[in-house]
């Protein structure tokens, strides 16, 4: 593991959110001693907003967005990273903070490059003359083939779970510390499925996983690590024990019963 435990620090803390989390109020020290950590809970329970600190503690880059420091959503998270001591048995080379907002804003942009490409190739075409429209079209083609490569032609052709899955799988390495964000929003559940398989193949190549997630599929991650953050106290909990594995076993062996008191 590149990152072993965190700890918050400070005798004194603020007496605002997100101090206030009860997760946060009564979080010493958590452990990291497995590949993959999965932080399951309610909304509101204080998953997200520990994972973005870390992320702004750690300084991984999000999707399409290179600084986290300069991201006002991030305010309160990086108020909290201050606080907390993270405790690394090394550095990785590679780092990634994945949120859903971010991707889908990173396909906006890579549409928009391409388009741009394209039409600095036509602009260059028409003002220069020889060599140096040569030289220039074989720049913007070579660019334009790089991002294509790797995202697709049209990323907006994509569904959102298919393009989801298509970036994980281009930006996810091999001895790199990768934090998901609640990753299962746009996936179905053989999406879902094809993320375990993404994840499962970098751990064996040396990778760290911290997760945020409501999913029982993402949470049946073999050898996963499951801190529960509804109580007050964080604690190591069993797949089989988690609120939401539960509620979805019970819906799925009978809906009806839970449909009729709705």
């Amino acid at each position: 593991m590149f990152l072993t435990s965190l700890t918050l620090e400070g005798e004194s803390l603020p007496d605002d959110y997100p101090f206030t989390v009860p997760c946060i109020q009564a979080l010493s020290t958590l452990a990291f001693d497995a590949p993959v950590t999965i932080f399951a809970g309610e909304n509101g329970s204080g998953k997200s907003t520990l994972l973005e600190a870390i992320a702004c503690g750690m300084k991984c880059p999000a999707i399409g967005l290179s600084d986290l420091s300069r991201d006002p959503m991030l305010e309160d998270a990086r108020r909290l990273a201050k606080q907390l001591r993270l405790s690394r048995s090394s550095h990785p080379k590679v780092k990634l903070f994945f949120r859903a907002e971010d991707a889908i804003g990173f396909t906006r942009r890579m549409t928009e490059n391409i388009r741009d490409l394209d039409e600095l190739k036509t602009e260059f075409s028409e003002s220069l003359s020889g060599y140096g429209r040569a030289l220039a079209a074989g720049a913007m083609e070579g660019q334009k083939a790089g991002i294509i490569s790797r995202y697709g032609e049209n990323p907006d052709a994509l569904s959102h779970g298919e393009w989801f899955v298509n970036i994980l799988r281009e930006r996810i390495h091999s001895k790199g510390l990768y934090l998901l964000d609640e990753p299962e929003t746009p996936l179905s559940p053989i999406h879902q499925l094809s993320l375990l398989s993404i994840i499962k193949e970098a751990v064996r190549l040396g990778a760290q996983f911290l997760i945020a997630t409501h999913s029982p599929i993402i949470m049946a991650c073999e050898g996963a690590t499951i801190y529960n953050l509804d109580n007050t106290a964080i604690t190591k909990t069993a797949w089989e024990d988690v609120e939401h594995v539960s509620l979805m076993r019970a819906f799925l062996a009978d809906p009806s019963s839970f449909l009729r008191h709705l």
